[in-house]
């Protein structure tokens, strides 16, 4: 699965520049997640970093509208840093 960032989320902009795969963004009212680049920091960290240093606790969570296995997260890693090496 890719991650949703919820409405809790109070924009302190602590998992911005944290994400590996640049698919955090300001949206219109707090930060949203890119599905087509969230990688659940997979070929990156252990557990995403966008969670461990979110401050308010199950702000970021795992989005039900975009189920991905692990596989398919690592595909997408692949794709998203290594696209010039296939």
């Amino acid at each position: 699965m890719s991650l949703l960032i919820t409405k809790r989320c109070i924009n302190c902009d602590m998992c911005e520049p944290e994400c590996p795969n640049q698919a955090i963004s300001m949206g219109d009212m707090f930060y949203q997640i890119d599905t087509e680049r969230c990688t659940e920091c997979i070929g990156h960290y252990e557990a995403p970093t966008c969670q461990q240093v979110c401050p308010i606790a199950s702000t970021i969570i795992h989005d039900p509208d975009h189920q991905e296995s692990e596989e398919q997260l690592w595909d997408k890693f692949v794709l998203l840093h290594h696209a010039d090496k296939i």
